[in-house]
């Protein structure tokens, strides 16, 4: 074994003392003095709020009430409603089109299940996209036609940029009774 000289274990002991005093030693825990302790009843008026706005926070009950695409979470269009929607369509310069669907209305999982694959994404076009169209009236009659062929059939109109060659949007204009 080799022995330590008294004056390498003087150098370490300074050494200590000097780190010592960089960092506050661990003293323990604390006691419980400090912190102050009042036992409440179960008063709930004390409870997080957002300001009193908490009623105004309600979650769409899933069952019977399903929601399809954009606007479908207002009231049902009026004509005049569908018709401003539909001349937003045209000065956007997109091309209005009509598709229907006669079962569902809405996206499902019934004939596959990997990730990412769903039934009822794609819809029957009604007759060709309406290329050229300038006036809300000629679409509106059309959907006319729609309902009128298939009044149990959901309805929506898009509109389809074709420059870009995508779809921008997209809206039910008809559900069958009972939706």
């Amino acid at each position: 074994m080799a022995s330590i000289s008294s004056s390498a274990v003087a150098t370490v002991n300074r050494n200590a003392s000097a780190q010592a005093s960089l960092v506050a030693p661990f003293t323990g825990l604390k006691s419980n003095v400090a912190f102050p302790v009042t036992k409440k009843a179960n008063d709930f008026s004390s409870l997080p709020s957002n300001g009193g706005r908490v009623q105004c926070m309600k979650v769409w009950p899933p069952l019977g009430l399903k929601k399809y695409e954009t606007l479908s979470y207002l009231p049902p269009l009026s004509e005049a409603s569908l018709a401003k929607e539909v001349d937003y369509l045209l000065r956007n310069k997109w091309v209005p089109c009509l598709e229907f669907e006669l079962e569902h209305g809405f996206v499902y999982r019934e004939h596959h299940s990997s990730p990412g694959y769903y039934d009822g994404r794609y819809w029957t076009m009604w007759k060709l996209p309406m290329f050229g169209c300038t006036d809300s009236a000629q679409v509106l009659k059309e959907l006319e036609e729609v309902k009128k062929e298939y009044p149990n059939a959901f309805v929506r109109i898009i509109g389809f940029d074709n420059v870009r060659q995508v779809q921008c949007v997209s809206f039910i204009a008809a559900k069958p009774p009972g939706y």
